[in-house]
């Protein structure tokens, strides 16, 4: 079965929304396996209505601002759609946000409204931490804060069905929207045009402040698109979806990209391998997207306990380098034998390159695919910012209708992330072959320089990857005096395995440069992460610094 057709920057989600409800309306829009709820594409298109209506009722203007904290509930995706169709912005919070990260976030958006569950890893956190932002929610009737110290915030919206002092509950929606009429939504939605923006996404902050990435329907929609393009999917499509929707992985490359092709979303609430496998067996999912830690929790999940996993197809794993074995045994041992290979950044909404379903197993071990349809990638110099040739390793580039409108308050941050010919300039090191296919060597910033000599962690990684002991790794460098820098890897074992530095020094000697081969080695059960699964190396590295008694020469020089 085809999807239905339509034109990438003539259409907005609304739109696409009543396409797919107009002809694939019987066809499982929304399944979630524990929670037994399931829509088709009608009755998905209805209940975002609803939604939409009722955010309408509350009076939200389009273009206003309505923060989402929540991990993967259903209302996430009825919110996502139904704010979508009535023109609200979308700003999406990372479920590990505290008090301070969350209200520099509430400040910096200019969010009217804020929609939480009541915690994700600890009972009423969320709930707990609104009112230490704004007491004044105790004591104020819904819709009406006044709050001293984000002043723009005016409705809090409680997923659930205690009654909170201050907060609107999620079904006072479906009750606000019997003010609207259809035909003052489709107004509304009438109004709305594809390049306005519709979400915004905090970048990870893995250094500094993060910066709100304003992303338009043009934007999200064509790159889902193009993704659902290079994975063949089909309204015949099931995918399953453990990634956060508060990353792009999520909500663009997850739900939206479903959507797009008239396939079913099949939400894990929050990820556990054990849930994402049975989800795959129960609803038959026929992909499954995932950072490389989900995969290989679910490898180890599957040496346990047995799944079936035969209807898998695809999927995408993205969001972090990806060790070949782990690509190797989901292909060989969970049976996505297409699954694919995506990279990206929030500012580019996210893809920028992928690999294809029909590339040979080698391509989508050991690169990042080539540019998706009507995107264009180069490789320049840093220092000159000209474009190298095939093989020569420089700063990934790209240039399209992915990438971001710019960083919501910030026109500097903006000017300095796209130039005046409108690439975006990524900070990741890569080569491109004479084929267009990248690979990606490191960061600008990751780049270990020792003696003068130029070390590119992931070229290490990869190599420590071939160690049967060796479950994962991170290679950081540290400050040094004598050599301006040295090589530290971290080093996760299987489960079972013992190892010593020296072992693993002994296992580097006469296999890769000596230059290269890490100067320390920590072992490590667990990495520190953001809550989208990108592994923050600039922890590690300040960890090995102090670990090491290296703080005085963090201040010294390297060239």
């Amino acid at each position: 079965m085809k999807a239905p057709q339509f034109e990438i920057g003539k259409t907005t989600i609304g739109e696409l929304i009543e396409l797919m409800a107009r002809e694939l309306g019987d066809n499982d829009a929304l399944v979630y396996h524990k929670r037994e709820i399931r829509y088709n594409y009608r009755e998905f298109r209805d209940i975002c209505n609803l939604v939409a209506k009722g955010l309408m009722a509350m009076g939200i203007r389009k273009g206003e601002h309505i923060s989402m904290w929540a991990n993967n509930v259903p209302e996430w995706v009825l919110a996502q759609f139904g704010s979508a169709k009535m023109g609200a912005v979308l700003v999406t919070v990372n479920t590990n946000y505290r008090s301070f990260e969350l209200e520099y976030l509430l400040k910096q958006s200019d969010s009217t409204t804020i929609i939480l569950v009541h915690g994700v890893k600890q009972p009423n956190e969320y709930v707990d931490i609104m009112y230490e932002l704004c007491p004044e929610l105790k004591n104020c009737e819904p819709g009406k804060l006044n709050s001293a110290r984000l002043p723009k915030l005016k409705n809090v919206i409680y997923i659930g069905k205690e009654k909170m002092p201050g907060m609107f509950n999620w079904d006072d929606l479906y009750e606000f929207a019997k003010q609207i009429s259809d035909e003052e939504l489709q107004a509304r939605e009438e109004s709305l045009k594809p390049d306005d923006v519709i979400n915004m996404q905090y970048t990870s902050g893995t250094t500094g402040f993060p910066k709100g990435v304003m992303l338009t329907h043009t934007n999200i929609i064509g790159n889902a698109y193009s993704q659902a393009e290079c994975l063949n999917f089909t309204p015949d499509d099931c995918l399953c979806i453990p990634v956060p929707f508060f990353h792009c992985f999520g909500c663009v490359m997850g739900t939206l990209l479903c959507v797009v092709s008239g396939a079913t979303m099949a939400p894990v609430e929050s990820f556990n391998a054990q849930a994402v496998l049975e989800t795959v067996e129960a609803v038959k999912c026929t992909a499954v997207h995932g950072v490389p830690t989900m995969f290989i929790a679910e490898l180890e999940e599957m040496e346990k306990n047995k799944y079936d996993t035969s209807t898998l197809r695809t999927g995408i794993m993205a969001g972090a380098p990806c060790p070949i074995e782990v690509m190797k045994a989901v292909v060989n041992k969970m049976g996505a034998s297409e699954i694919c290979i995506t990279y990206g950044q929030t500012e580019a909404s996210p893809g920028i390159t992928m690999t294809r379903t029909a590339d040979p197993i080698e391509l989508r071990v050991s690169t990042v695919g080539r540019a998706l349809p009507n995107v264009e990638v180069k490789i320049v110099n840093p220092e000159t910012g000209e474009e190298v040739p095939p093989g020569v390793q420089g700063e990934l580039c790209s240039r399209g209708y992915h990438v971001m409108k710019g960083y919501y308050n910030m026109p500097e941050a903006t000017a300095s992330a796209i130039d005046s010919e409108g690439w975006l300039h990524t900070g990741d090191l890569a080569v491109m072959d004479e084929k267009g296919y990248c690979k990606i060597t490191g960061r600008l910033k990751d780049m270990i320089i020792r003696g003068g000599e130029n070390i590119y962690p992931r070229e290490i990684e990869e190599f420590l990857y071939t160690n049967p002991k060796i479950k994962d790794v991170q290679v950081v460098g540290v400050p040094s005096i004598k050599y301006g820098e040295e090589v530290v890897a971290f080093i996760q074992l299987k489960p079972g395995e013992t190892s010593s530095d020296e072992e693993i020094k002994e296992f580097c000697k006469g296999k890769i440069a000596r230059h290269k081969i890490p100067a320390f080695v920590m072992f490590i059960d667990e990495y520190p992460t953001t809550a989208s699964g990108k592994i923050q190396k600039y922890k590690l590295r300040d960890a090995a610094t102090r670990a090491l008694g290296r703080e005085k020469d963090a201040s010294v020089e390297t060239a």
